[in-house]
C-alpha cells in the first residue's frame, strides 16, 4: 500500500510539472506573438519582413524604423513591464488580505498614487519646474502608501473582507474626485496632458523612462520572488508561518512596501490601470492548478505583461487613429473575471 501511495504521489507531481511546463510555454508563445503584433499593427502597419530588417539593424533610415524604435518599442516594453508589476502587486495584496479580489485599483492604492502625482505635476510644472521620472515614482509611492495606511486603519476596525473592499473603493472614489478637482482648476499650459494621463495610457513613454522603470520593476520583482518561501508559509496561516521562522511584522511591512512600489511605478508612468492586479493572478492560479508562489509569481508577471499587451493593442488599433483609455479596455476584460470570482465565492458559502 505504501509503495502504491508513493507511486500516486510521484505521478501527481509529474502531472503538475507537465502542466506548469505547458502553461509557461503557452505564456512564452503568447508574449512573443503579442509583442510582434504590437510592433507591426497601428495607424501605420509595418510588414513582418520590414520589422525583422529594422530590429536586426539592416534598416536604419526609413519612417518605419523611427516609428518602431521611437514609439512602439518603448511602449511595448512599458506595457509588458508595468503589466507584470500590476499583476505582482495584486498577488501581494491578495496574500496580505487573504482576499482574491484585493488589488491596487480596488483598494484605492492606485487612486492615492494618482492624486499625489497630479498634485506634484500641478505644483512643480505649474512653477516652471520639470517633473523627472524619479520624482514621479516617489510621488506615486507616497500617495500609494497614504492610501494603504487608510485601508489598514479601516481593516483594523472591521472584520468583514467585503466591507474592506467597499472601504477601499470609497477611498479610491475620494482620491479620484480630488484628482478631478485639481485637474479642473489646473491652468498651466504645460499640464494639458494631465487628464489623458489620469485615464491611463502607455503612450508618450521614452527610452529614459524605460531605463528607470526597468530598474525599479526588475529589482522589486526579484525581491518578491525571493519572498516565495515566506509567502508560501503565510498562505497556510500566521501560526504556521511563525513556526517556520517568519517574522510576521517584518513580512507584512515588506508586502506593503513592495506592493505599493510596484503599483506606484505603474501609476507614475501610465496612470491608474484597473482590474489587472485582480484578474491576472486568478487566471494564472487556475491555469497552473496551484497557488505555490514559486511558480505563481513568475507566471503572474508574464500573465500581466500579456494581458496589458493585448489590451494596449486593442486600445490603440481598434478605433485608430483615436486611442481608447487602456484602463477602459482592461476593465472590459477584467471586470467579468472579478464578477466570476465573487459568484464562485458566494456559491462556495452555500
Amino acid at each position: 500500500m505504501q509503495k502504491q501511495s508513493d507511486i500516486d504521489v510521484a505521478f501527481g507531481r509529474s502531472v503538475r510539472h507537465r502542466r506548469v511546463t505547458i502553461v509557461f510555454s503557452a505564456l512564452a508563445v503568447l508574449l512573443i506573438a503579442l509583442a510582434t503584433l504590437n510592433l507591426c499593427i497601428g495607424s501605420l502597419n509595418v510588414p513582418l519582413a520590414d520589422l525583422w530588417a529594422i530590429l536586426s539593424g539592416q534598416d536604419t533610415t526609413s519612417t518605419n524604423y523611427q516609428v518602431i524604435w521611437s514609439i512602439r518599442l518603448p511602449r511595448l516594453i512599458a506595457a509588458a513591464l508595468l503589466g507584470g508589476a500590476l499583476a505582482l502587486a495584486g498577488f501581494l495584496l491578495q496574500t496580505f488580505f487573504n482576499n482574491p479580489i484585493a488589488g491596487p485599483f480596488i483598494l484605492g492604492i492606485s487612486s492615492g498614487a494618482k492624486l499625489v502625482v497630479a498634485l506634484m505635476m500641478i505644483v512643480v510644472v505649474g512653477n516652471a519646474g520639470v517633473m523627472t521620472s524619479g520624482m514621479l515614482i516617489i510621488s506615486a509611492f507616497v500617495g500609494s502608501l497614504i492610501a494603504m495606511v487608510f485601508v489598514l486603519l479601516v481593516s483594523r476596525r472591521i472584520n468583514s473582507m467585503s466591507m474592506l473592499i467597499v472601504a477601499g473603493v470609497m477611498i479610491g472614489y475620494i482620491c479620484s474626485a480630488a484628482t478631478d478637482f485639481l485637474i479642473t482648476f489646473a491652468s498651466d499650459s504645460n499640464i494639458v496632458n494631465l487628464k489623458n494621463w489620469s485615464l491611463g495610457s502607455f503612450s508618450g513613454i521614452n527610452w529614459g523612462d524605460i531605463g528607470i522603470m526597468t530598474a525599479v520593476v526588475v529589482i522589486t520583482s526579484l525581491a518578491v520572488f525571493f519572498l516565495s518561501k515566506p509567502i508560501s508559509a503565510f498562505q497556510l496561516g500566521e501560526q504556521y508561518a511563525r513556526s517556520m521562522g517568519v517574522n510576521i511584522r517584518v513580512f507584512r511591512i515588506a508586502l506593503i512596501l513592495l506592493s505599493s512600489l510596484l503599483a506606484a511605478t505603474v501609476t507614475a508612468f501610465a496612470g491608474p490601470i484597473s482590474f489587472v492586479g485582480i484578474a491576472v493572478p486568478h487566471i494564472i492560479k487556475r491555469a497552473l492548478g496551484t497557488s505555490k508562489p514559486l511558480v505563481v509569481i513568475p507566471g503572474a508577471f508574464f500573465g500581466g505583461a500579456i494581458f496589458c499587451l493585448f489590451c494596449d493593442l486593442i486600445a490603440r488599433s481598434v478605433f485608430a487613429p483615436t486611442e481608447v483609455s487602456i484602463s477602459a479596455v482592461t476593465a472590459i476584460f477584467g471586470a467579468p473575471i472579478v464578477i466570476s470570482i465573487l459568484l464562485k465565492r458566494e456559491k462556495a458559502k452555500r
